[in-house]
């Protein structure tokens, strides 16, 4: 059986949402999380990068959504930008107690690191070890300095996927997971998708989730058997206005119907 391909956008709220944009004019603000959650499959949560969210937060949210809809969550910047991977034991672990509380509508962890991390495979693969290995985690780098064969490695040793961003800054597609994660922040030297670009998206996310090889820019050639894998693509960043239309053109594309 394929894996299964959910598309969505970073967070809920934005105002060039509303208006008729992808929110209808008279839907109320509070009900904005109950219609994105039957027009797309996922949504990845950002207010977890700035603090580590309230139990009562978590089960608000799951209560409006589907039972079939999942969030992923960012790590906490304590980790990720203001510790930098080292020492952090005690707030990986104050964070992974916080997102239990999704518990199955918790789709993968997605960690990003700042844009002048420096390239330090000691330390990154430390903080891997931290991380439960019953959560999907995958990992956003922002400096080609992580564009080498030893990294792409390490990321298979411990099966984290390495995030698909669609930047000039870093174009790779490389899999280094059992599923996919896609923070979709271009097109490269662009401001906003256009239909064809969204057709080669949906191409790439169904051939990754049948087990097959795709093209584009690898940092390590892509080669023997591929698994079936699932796949979060979310539409982010740069084209963040059009991202609901986005998720919603490739899952048309996917014949990829939400639940109700």
């Amino acid at each position: 059986m394929a894996g299964r391909i959910r598309t969505g956008m970073a967070g809920w709220i934005f105002p060039e949402w509303r208006k008729g944009q992808f929110y209808p004019e008279d839907l109320k603000q509070k009900d904005e999380l109950h219609y994105a959650s039957r027009h797309v499959t996922a949504i990845e949560i950002n207010s977890t990068f700035y603090q580590n969210q309230k139990l009562a937060s978590f089960e608000a949210w799951a209560a409006q959504t589907p039972e079939d809809f999942v969030f992923t969550v960012k790590g906490h910047q304590a980790v990720t930008h203001i510790k930098r991977l080292k020492e952090v034991e005690q707030p990986v672990e104050f964070f992974f107690a916080s997102v239990a509380a999704l518990g199955k509508r918790l789709g993968a962890v997605c960690w990003q690191l700042p844009p002048n991390f420096k390239y330090d495979l000691e330390r990154v693969e430390a903080f891997f070890k931290l991380l439960p290995r019953d959560i999907r985690q995958a990992i956003e780098v922002r400096s080609k300095q992580f564009a080498t064969a030893e990294f792409v490695s390490l990321l298979k040793t411990y099966n984290v996927a390495l995030v698909t961003a669609d930047t000039a800054d870093f174009p790779y597609l490389d899999q280094t997971a059992d599923f996919t994660y896609c923070r979709l922040q271009g097109p490269p030297g662009g401001d906003h998708y256009e239909g064809a670009q969204l057709d080669q998206w949906a191409d790439r996310l169904k051939a990754l989730s049948t087990g097959k090889t795709i093209e584009g820019e690898m940092i390590a050639p892509m080669s023997g058997k591929q698994p079936q894998r699932d796949v979060f693509a979310y539409f982010v960043s740069t084209d963040k206005s059009h991202a609901p239309g986005n998720a919603v053109a490739v899952q048309e594309r996917l014949g990829i119907v939400p639940a109700a």
